[in-house]
Order: structure tokens, then C-alpha cells, then sequence
């Protein structure tokens, strides 16, 4: 047992496209960036998972809309190609906060849409042949303490009432009869989970849109918004799109061209490892031969998979706020959190001690009160959005896309309907009362994963359905 090897000074970490295992895998071209003016019907900014499902479903609504998509970046540089790669069925973070969120009946419909849209997504991925090593391996939902199985029995109960009936409560022996950890106490399978590469898919999904006919400019920062006549002029910094409408995919960055959505939500990093490859040898130690996707049941959850070739994924979802809701390359490391990723590692997986992780990297979850996305309109009508994901965005940007796509060309659609998409969640407060707020909730949830009894301010919070996490 030779322990976790050192890691390198953050000072020597390469940038997020080489440190980031998905996007350092055969990086695609990019696209010529925008210069001098065009015009479309629906100008999308973002080339991330929002933006280009988005610009798939206004083509499959109207095909002769002419659709232009700006990219700050590359497609997939954000937060859609820097995530685990586990997608799975449920819009909020749990059952019984969807209860809690939406109201019974509004829940068992979500309940319900969120399979659909899962099986939807998947429909579409095999149909147009979009390869992102796509595995339907199911998820573990695993207890580290006798605890957690009340939990997991509570989430199991809350999910059968809304007409969930697919998933399975696992002792221990079963759970560790699939991942061989020491901590594992239990656990819930769901079999409609799937793992996947997600800047694969980005990239696929790109490569569709464009098929359809979307035009799509790589390195083009969106600098403003404003109206114009009946619709809307979109600045970059070397031109100009003149649309009918806009759509902002931009997730966590959206405050930098609609300031006033600062309030609702919370740009929170999530950091992420990527191990070498595991040896059969290595494999064989810990099981695993199903390769489901992984969460745990703590309030700072682990989240780990495996990739096509054999790496562990291992992330934490005890995100890092930066003051001012700062989304910027400075925030993309933290040493921190990757001592305490390996040091985790290790404690599930004593055996393999030795393995390197070769990548690590972060990227900003863009997290809402109620743990779901919202939507919304600006300028009069003319600039549509759709944020707030909060690590779920692998399958409710599928969701979002057809919510965008049907506002943006005033075409009327049930989903409209739907409270996530009427109701905004509660605000944040500002700074400096924002950072004192993380501050003062992330103490407390660790404390709640020490063992120790929720305090006031967690017991309000959740209360009110409220939640600083990612």
C-alpha cells in the first residue's frame, strides 16, 4: 500500500482542454469564428448541450429556419463536456423534493416526462448514429453507513408513490457482489441509467445541427445583447448577429450578458479525476463487471464511473463557490479538492492505492435553489434562456431543447405548461450575504456527513425546499 502519489503544483496544471480527459480525447476542429455581420431567424449562444439540442429542435420544428450558433470557445468547452458522463431520468435531485418543489401531481407528471425524456434522447442518439460510447449499465446509489439505508428506503417509498417502480433496494452483500468497496452498505439500482462520453456527445450533436442546416461560428465571444427593431442585434467581438430572437445556452456564464439572473442561481465548481487505466488485474480486485454509474447518499456525495477504456472517474460534488459568482479559467483547479479525491479513492478502493489520476480539472455546476432548471424571457420577448441544471444537465438539456425551441418560435406545446417552466426558483442573496450563506451551509452539510444531526438552518432550508449544493 504505497498510498496516493503527490500531486503537482496547480502552478503546472495544463489547461482545461488537456487537463480535462473528455475534451483531451481526439479534440474536433473548430469551426472559422464569426467575422463582420449575419442575420438569422434564431441566433443560439452556446455550443454546449443547451444550445445545440436547442438549434436540433428549432430545425425539426421549422427546417427553413436559418439557425446561427456562437461559441465563445469550442462546443463542449463549458460545463457540457467537462461532467462525469452519467446521465440518468430525474429532472430534480431527488423524488421527494420534487414532492416538495412542485406539489404531488405536478411530481408524479415530472416523474413520468423524466423517463420519457431519457428514452427520447436515447431514441434520437441511436437514430442518428451519434457514437459517445453510450452504456446503459444502470446506476448505484450506494450507503457508506447503516444511516444511510433509511434514506435510500425513504427515496425508494418516495419514488413508488409517484409511479417509479423500476428501482431496487440492494443489501449489502448484493451491493458488494457488484463494487467491491469496504463501505458499501447498500444501495438502490436503477437500471435506466447510462454512462457515456459527453464531450463525444457535444460533438455529435454539433455535427447534427449542422446537418440540418445551423450554421456554427467557434471563438466568437458574445459581448452584448440589444433590440433591435422587432428583434434582437447579438454583439461579438468581431461582428454582429441581427435575429428575430435569441436563445442563451450559456449556463453558468449567463449572468455576463443578462445580469439580472445573478439572483438565480449560483455558479458553483465541481472537480473532477480521471485515473489511468485500470489493468485487468486492477478490475478484477474491485468487480465492477456491470459498470454502473456511482453516487453516494451524503450530503457531499461522491460520483464515480468508468470510462471505454477503463479509467475511474472519480468527482465530488462538494463544490467551491467563488466569490462574485467568478466563472473563469483561474477557477478551473483546485489542489484541495484533488488531495481529497485521491485521499476518497483510496478509502473505497484500499487495493488499488497505487493508481495514478492523470487528469483532474473543474467545471462550474450551475446550481438553483430548488435543484431543477428554470426558464424566462428578456428584452421584451426577444432573448429566451434556459440554466440552472444543477449536475443534472446530461438529460434535462434534452428537455430544455424543446422548451427553447418551441418559446423562441412562439409555438405552443404542453411543456409550457409545466411549473418548472412557469415558476422561477427562490433567489439567492447577494454578496457578501451570498458567501456567507455557502460558507455557513457547507459547514453544517459536513458536520451532517460526520455523523452529526442536521442543524437549524438545515432543517429550515429544508423546510422551505431549498438547497446550496451541487
Amino acid at each position: 500500500m504505497n498510498g496516493p502519489r503527490p500531486l503537482s503544483s496547480a502552478a503546472l496544471r495544463p489547461p482545461i482542454e488537456q487537463s480535462c480527459y473528455w475534451l483531451a480525447q481526439n479534440p474536433a476542429p473548430a469551426e472559422p469564428p464569426l467575422e463582420g455581420a449575419t442575420e438569422a431567424d434564431v441566433v443560439v449562444v452556446g455550443a454546449g448541450l443547451t444550445g445545440l439540442w436547442t438549434a436540433i429542435r428549432l430545425l425539426e420544428l421549422e427546417p427553413r429556419t436559418r439557425v446561427v450558433v456562437v461559441e465563445r470557445a469550442t462546443a463542449a468547452h463549458g460545463a457540457s463536456g467537462r461532467n462525469a458522463g452519467m446521465v440518468g431520468e430525474s429532472i430534480d435531485h431527488s423524488y421527494g423534493l420534487m414532492v416538495a418543489h412542485f406539489g404531488r401531481a405536478e411530481a408524479k407528471h415530472l416523474a413520468i416526462l423524466g423517463q420519457e425524456n431519457l428514452e427520447e434522447m436515447l431514441r434520437f442518439l441511436a437514430a442518428h448514429g451519434i457514437d459517445c460510447d453510450l452504456e446503459r449499465t444502470g446506476t448505484l446509489h450506494v450507503a457508506l453507513q447503516e444511516s444511510h439505508l433509511k434514506e435510500l428506503r425513504g427515496d425508494l417509498e418516495d419514488a413508488r408513490e409517484l409511479g417509479v417502480t423500476h428501482l431496487r433496494l440492494l443489501s449489502r452483500e448484493e451491493t458488494r457482489a457488484e463494487v467491491r468497496s469496504p463501505r458499501y452498505e447498500g444501495a438502490v439500482f436503477n437500471p435506466k441509467g447510462a454512462i457515456l462520453d459527453p464531450a463525444k456527445l457535444v460533438r455529435g450533436l454539433k455535427r447534427e445541427a449542422q446537418r440540418r442546416g445551423a450554421v456554427i461560428y467557434e471563438g466568437t465571444r458574445v459581448t452584448g445583447l440589444a433590440p433591435e427593431g422587432a428583434g434582437v442585434r447579438v454583439a461579438t467581438e468581431h461582428g454582429f448577429v441581427r435575429a428575430r430572437r435569441a436563445v442563451l445556452g450559456t449556463s453558468a456564464y449567463s449572468h455576463h450578458l443578462l445580469p439580472g439572473l445573478r439572483f438565480r442561481f449560483m455558479p458553483l465548481y465541481d472537480y473532477v479525476l480521471a485515473s489511468e487505466p485500470l489493468t485487468a488485474a486492477q478490475r478484477e480486485i474491485i468487480g465492477w463487471k456491470n459498470r454502473q454509474g456511482v453516487t453516494d447518499v451524503r450530503s457531499f456525495f461522491k460520483y464515480y464511473r468508468l470510462t471505454a477504456d477503463h479509467r475511474v472517474v472519480w468527482g465530488t460534488s462538494e463544490a467551491l463557490y467563488h466569490p462574485g459568482n467568478r466563472v473563469d479559467v483561474s477557477c478551473d483547479h483546485s489542489e484541495r479538492h484533488y488531495q481529497e479525491l485521491q485521499e476518497s479513492f483510496v478509502r473505497h478502493f484500499p487495493a488499488l492505492s497505487g493508481v495514478a489520476f492523470p487528469y483532474a480539472w473543474g467545471g462550474a455546476i450551475c446550481a438553483t435553489t430548488r435543484f431543477t432548471p428554470f426558464f424566462g424571457s428578456a428584452l421584451g420577448g426577444r432573448v429566451f434562456y434556459g440554466l440552472g441544471y444543477t449536475g443534472h444537465g446530461l438529460g434535462t438539456t434534452h428537455l430544455a431543447g424543446k422548451i427553447l425551441s418551441h418559446l423562441a418560435l412562439a409555438r405552443p406545446s404542453p411543456l409550457l405548461d409545466l411549473a418548472l417552466v412557469r415558476r422561477k426558483p427562490f433567489p439567492y442573496p447577494p454578496e457578501p450575504f451570498r458567501g456567507w450563506a455557502v460558507a455557513a451551509v457547507t459547514r453544517a452539510l459536513r458536520r451532517v456527513d460526520e455523523g452529526k444531526r442536521p442543524s437549524p438552518l438545515l432543517r429550515l432550508l429544508d423546510a422551505l425546499g431549498i438547497g446550496l449544493s451541487s
